[in-house]
């Protein structure tokens, strides 16, 4: 259910060494780059207000001049909120918010409010060189990561624990992280590490793997790095992901995710809140991405309890 696509444009990293500023965020790989983008491009009273750091790269990054600000670099939604709330905690301003792929709205000290500003849809995917179907219904989908007798063959993979699209992934299909470490079929690792999200390089003749399709376009019109290697992206249910087709059931909201105290003030409130926002005013980097704009752009309704 993806917008049509955008003009390419070079993929941006972490700020640079040295460069701290007023908002430092960390999370999510599906979104970094989309965030990564529009921390180059806003800018407010002449100065660039956003830091967003990658998910993967050097082990620790320091998000503000403070030495004690050296913290682990946190890969995926989830290491994202908790690093997040640990920063809170500690009230020594290391991070200011987190990017997320995924929804959770359980109980944190302090409350946190997931800010949605686009919509993404999640496929699966093959090698080009595999004999297995490139069309599946949500259901065959299902019966392949529950390793049943129909989908003998199939090599069911998720990416690395922690990972916004892995816990939306098994929420579609009804899995539990339990089911995961009890299964026979699911694997989780390649050549002995993780599996990063959106890299289809792990993909051999009999493995299916899901991919964020806002990535997908994004590596296909080389905004990004394309390591689709031989991924070939699925269908579901009959429905394309790559056009805008809202029947297309497996979507899901984007998130930047921040202190829910911190709603009514500066910067926050500019750069994150309303359709006004800083962020929902640049659709394009939003499209140019692979993402399709949110209708409910800077909604500050999704708070944790």
């Amino acid at each position: 259910m993806i917008a049509g696509l955008g003009t390419a444009g070079s993929a941006l990293a972490d700020p640079p060494q040295g460069e701290y500023r007023q908002l430092a965020g960390v999370g999510s790989d599906t979104t970094q780059d989309v965030m990564n983008a529009m921390a180059d491009a806003i800018v407010v009273n002449g100065q660039k207000p956003i830091a967003s750091y990658d998910a993967f790269g050097s082990a620790t990054v320091q998000t503000k001049a403070n030495p004690a600000c050296t913290i682990s670099r946190p890969a995926g939604s989830g290491a994202g909120r908790t690093a997040l709330v640990t920063q809170l905690q500690a009230g020594n301003g290391c991070l200011d918010f987190a990017r997320s792929s995924s929804l959770s709205l359980g109980a944190t000290t302090p409350g946190l409010t997931y800010v949605p500003f686009a919509v993404d849809a999640v496929s699966f995917a093959v090698s080009s060189d595999s004999l297995l179907p490139r069309r599946l219904t949500l259901q065959q989908v299902k019966d392949i990561y529950n390793c049943k007798n129909d989908a003998q063959g199939w090599k069911p993979l998720l990416p690395q624990a922690g990972s916004g699209t892995r816990s939306f992934w098994l929420s579609t299909l009804g899995m539990t992280e339990a089911q995961v470490t009890a299964s026979p079929c699911i694997v989780q690792t390649v050549a002995g590490a993780p599996i990063q999200e959106h890299d289809g390089r792990v993909l051999d003749s009999s493995s299916i793997v899901p991919i964020s399709v806002a990535q997908w376009v994004a590596q296909t019109e080389g905004t990004v790095a394309d390591v689709r290697g031989k991924a070939v992206l699925g269908v579901i249910d009959g429905n394309l992901p790559i056009v805008l087709n809202s029947d297309f059931g497996v979507k899901r909201d984007v998130y930047n995710v921040v202190p829910t105290s911190k709603l009514g003030e500066s910067p926050y409130k500019e750069i994150f809140i309303g359709k006004q926002s800083e962020i929902c005013k640049n659709t394009g980097i939003i499209t140019q991405y692979g993402f399709a704009p949110h209708t409910d752009c800077g909604s500050d309704t999704r708070r944790t309890s």
